[in-house]
């Protein structure tokens, strides 16, 4: 007897694509996209890298443009714009038998970027499958958009589509903080860097994307810290160091980024001018923000060695997401 596998879940792979990117993409949301062929099979799976970049649906296409069409020269294309107007213009009603899985409803509007639903409904595609409804009203109303010009439309809720849009969902009307740490398999958070580079490269990507950085006056002081994006060529956010003495050497790197703002102070007042928020810190830092905190990230290193451990106290997180950063293991957690 045969027994035939179940294919991998294309809108399982959206998501899980996305989170790769979680942190990275404000103001915009972490969305994942995956296109399959008439018979379920994945043609492409890509995800929303950044602000200003192409978004997922337009990355799906145009790697499933390529494979199914083998006109590879749309893979030289990186401006959004550029990649919509080719597949407008030479998609020959090679997507009518696909359909694209998206995390989120393809967004209405042109604002960076072209309207993604406009693009979908333009290449004629088969059927579009979105899990989570656009909370922004500005961008909400692609699957209207796609049903009007008779294009198949699916609405499939879900639980992890709905945790992936989590962020999003709250900068809309109020901040959202997310804390930061790197520990060791025995939970040590001393003794000189601790995750891999990749890590590193990851952190210094939400920093870009975040406009405010708050941090403790005590790491300020021992580390003398830049705290910058330099690792990705990107914008360095505002700092607010949490103190209650300004007596701050002015020649610690931070201070000296062009374009930067650093606040010094003794409350998180300053906090609610900013959406996207990333704390760096320690154990002290943990429990003064506990009320604030959103969203936690932990790099975990295969390593041990150090004496000062991040958590003092019992603590119940949630596991959002978990997946490999080089050779750590990285978690995004909730409040449990």
């Amino acid at each position: 007897m045969v027994t035939q596998m179940a294919g991998p879940d294309p809108m399982a792979l959206a998501v899980e694509a996305a989170w790769a990117f979680q942190g990275c993409t404000f103001p915009n949301p972490a969305v994942g996209a995956a296109v399959t062929d008439a018979s379920g099979g994945i043609l492409a799976v890509a995800a929303h890298e950044k602000a200003g970049g192409p978004h997922a649906e337009v990355l799906a296409l145009q790697h499933a443009f390529a494979l199914l069409t083998s006109d590879t020269a749309i893979l030289a294309l990186v401006d959004s714009g550029a990649i919509h107007d080719y597949l407008l213009a030479h998609h020959n009603g090679c997507f009518a038998s696909c359909a694209i899985h998206v995390s989120l409803e393809p967004c209405s509007h042109h604002g960076k970027t072209p309207s993604c639903a406009r693009l979908l409904a333009g290449v004629r595609m088969g059927r579009v499958v979105y899990a989570a409804a656009d909370p922004n009203a500005e961008a909400a109303g692609g699957a209207s958009i796609l049903s009007e010009a008779g294009i198949r439309v699916e609405h499939q809720p879900s639980k992890a589509a709905d945790d992936l849009i989590f962020p999003f969902v709250q900068w809309q009307t109020k901040p959202f903080v997310t804390f930061k740490w790197a520990q060791r398999l025995d939970g040590t958070i001393d003794g000189g860097i601790i995750s891999g580079s990749e890590s590193r490269c990851f952190v210094h990507a939400m920093r870009d994307a975040a406009d405010l950085l708050v941090i403790g006056g005590n790491t300020v002081r021992t580390d003398r810290p830049t705290l910058d994006a330099r690792m990705v060529e990107g914008k360095a956010p505002d700092i607010l160091i949490l103190s209650k003495r300004d007596d701050f050497d002015r020649t610690i790197p931070l201070f000296n980024v062009p374009g930067r703002k650093v606040m010094i102070a003794s409350d998180l007042t300053a906090m609610d001018r900013y959406r996207n928020i990333l704390v760096e810190g320690g154990p002290g830092m943990f429990e003064s923000l506990q009320s604030r905190c959103d969203m936690y990230l932990c790099f975990v290193a295969p390593s041990s060695g150090g004496t000062i451990r991040f958590l003092q106290k019992r603590k119940q997180f949630e596991i959002r997401h978990l997946s490999r950063s080089g050779k750590d293991v990285k978690q995004w957690m909730v409040n449990g």
